[in-house]
């Protein structure tokens, strides 16, 4: 039924589950149409809505897509609601026109920015990152003055469009632990999702209850996770037409082209709320793909799956024998992968220590890419909070080449490996020095560090160092910890936040610092310079001085020291500490 039939005064009849899979009826009464509520040529059709639980629980979170028919004529989707704690079932229904329109014009690009979780460090950050990210833009006009009404009183109609609201889509969470549920919600809050309780109803559960086609009323998921782990958006399904399916009516989270798995879904059963109420609901086997989340719903087709990126995990205790694997799959797009990476090992890496008490982490990675060279990353976590951090590592590659700026690239999958133990992994440097007592050009020396331990146990670490045949006069020795590193790197505009091109941005992630080795540079006072993430060392004067008057060169940081040799030294424990030795090199 087209919009400008829709008047004041007229009962619809509404299709949705309150439990199972049965579809029942709920009456409609309309009060009215806001125009240009949603900006220009977006409107909402206002409906008083009852029967069935409705009375006691008001508009529901998981009927967002309810189709609403007049006459046996279809005018919309149920998808707004009026606020918070209100005393009636008054919702916003997304006109079917619109929607179908929508779908019409596919969109090729998408409308999310990449979330930048490499730049976090903390469980705080990566929370802090996604709530910024999944802050919705307001979906109402600007102005009051924009929206009209047709059948409401001019000042009703402009409360009304300051009230409502896109229900909030209940996103169902299976094999998490607390901590990770907890994250969710706090990352959700004011996002247009709500975390709830809910299970996986496996195929052979879903063809014992004899489920006809998916047809309009029917509960659907969108997946985010599925495998060992799941994670899904529901909602109700609003049309089905010749395999084009139309649902929710309002976007999951307006992202544009998506590749959401499409699954059945059944109501366990309602949870009043006097805030909103919602339904608790069981995912089913996924049926097809939705290709689009927009502004007016998301659409898919019934069949083919999407593509996904697996995710295996071995997780291994050093401590006793005992390993364990966990495989799932996320969805492969800029903004939800690597968080649902980073959520999905954390998690994993929680239900395990909580199981045997780890407390220190040896984390190897592979993470693919399509058509470019894998990342291969190890490094080791210990104490308070190592969980997090190692999680964080497993994420970190994927979400710095999601969001570089130089071309598309696909995530084929990740491989994650861990090494538990139940013990602190901690050294300190507590001196540095050198077995000779002179040095020749060409010649070789013996470095020594000491390392100290909490309980205050002592080792030595030693390594030769080549000294080049051209360096005569000063010189020293930079012994530094990853941190140390990391820091002057990025100060020097080296690694992965300064790469210029896809090639030095996987190489700098392929070389990223490990915690437990110490990092030695024979250095020597002589200019060089980085210049677009490339270090260039031993600079004469005149080519030092075009560079810095060149424009077109790009950025250039100027340092006043040149390294002509580096060397790495495994400890196998987490290091703090730096030290540099100076001596004087004889030439021969």
């Amino acid at each position: 039924m087209p919009l400008d039939e829709i008047e004041a005064g007229m009962q619809g009849t509404g299709i949705t589950v309150f439990e199972g899979t049965k579809r029942e009826e709920f009456t409609a009464d309309i009060l009215g149409v806001l125009t240009n509520v949603m900006g220009p040529r977006r409107n909402l059709i206002v409906a008083r809505l009852s029967g069935g639980p409705l009375a006691e629980t008001g508009v529901i979170q998981g009927m967002s897509g309810s189709p609403v028919y007049i006459d046996d004529r279809l005018i919309g989707a149920v998808s707004y609601s009026l606020g918070s704690f209100s005393k009636d079932a008054i919702a916003g229904i997304t006109p079917i026109g619109e929607m179908v329109a929508t779908d019409e014009t596919r969109l090729d690009l998408a409308n999310t920015e990449p979330l930048f979780i490499h730049s976090a460090q903390t469980n705080a950050d990566v929370r802090a990152l996604a709530r910024q990210t999944f802050s919705r833009l307001a979906p109402f006009a600007g102005q009051s003055t924009d929206v009209r009404t047709n059948g409401l009183a001019a000042g009703e109609g402009g409360r009304l469009a300051t009230l409502l609201r896109p229900i909030a889509t209940p996103v169902v969470m299976n094999g998490f632990v607390p901590e990770m549920q907890d994250f969710w919600a706090e990352t959700f809050t004011n996002s247009g999702f709500s975390t709830t309780f809910g299970g996986f109803t496996g195929i052979a559960q879903i063809q014992a209850d004899g489920l006809e086609p998916l047809a309009p009323g029917d509960p659907i998921g969108a997946a985010l996770i599925r495998g060992d782990i799941n994670m899904a958006g529901t909602g109700t399904v609003t049309l089905v037409d010749d395999g084009r399916v139309y649902a929710f009516g309002h976007p999951f989270y307006n992202v544009g082209p998506a590749r959401f798995p499409m699954t059945r879904a059944t109501v366990t059963t309602i949870l009043p709320s006097l805030a909103i109420s919602s339904r608790i609901a069981s995912i089913g086997p996924t049926i097809g793909t939705i290709d689009q989340d927009r502004s007016t719903g998301i659409y898919g087709s019934v069949g083919t799956d999407p593509e996904m990126v697996p995710i295996n995990i071995r997780l291994t205790s050093g401590d006793r024998s005992l390993t364990e694997t966990f495989s799932f799959e996320v969805i492969d797009d800029k903004l939800f992968t690597p968080l649902l990476a980073y959520t999905g090992a954390l998690n994993t890496f929680l239900s395990w220590s909580r199981e045997v008490g780890t407390a220190t982490y040896e984390v190897e990675s592979i993470t693919r890419f399509q058509g470019q060279p894998s990342v291969r990353t190890r490094n080791l976590f210990t104490g308070q909070g190592a969980g997090i951090s190692a999680a964080l590592s497993t994420a970190i590659p994927v979400s710095a080449v999601l969001s570089n700026a130089f071309e598309e690239v696909s995530v084929q999958g990740i491989d994650i490996d861990v090494v538990s133990s139940e013990s602190a992994k901690t050294s300190t440097i507590a001196r540095t020095w050198l077995t000779e007592s002179t040095f020749e050009s060409g010649g070789t020396v013996e470095l020594n560090v000491e390392l100290q331990t909490p309980d205050r146990g002592t080792q030595i670490k030693s390594i030769e160092i080549d000294i080049p045949h051209h360096l005569s006069g000063s010189a020293q020795l930079a012994i530094m910890d990853s941190q140390t590193v990391m820091q002057r790197d990025l100060q020097n505009g080296v690694g992965v936040p300064s790469a210029g091109s896809l090639d030095q941005l996987l190489q700098a992630l392929n070389e990223a610092t490990q915690n437990d080795h110490l990092y030695i540079e024979l250095q020597t006072s002589a200019p060089a310079a980085v210049l677009r993430g490339n270090e260039l060392e031993l600079l004469p004067p005149s080519v030092l001085s075009v560079l810095n008057t060149d424009t077109e060169s790009g950025n250039i940081v100027n340092l006043n020291q040149s390294t002509l040799g580096k060397w790495i030294l495994p400890t196998g424990a987490v290091i703090s500490g730096n030290r540099l030795l100076s001596f004087t090199v004889e030439a021969r």
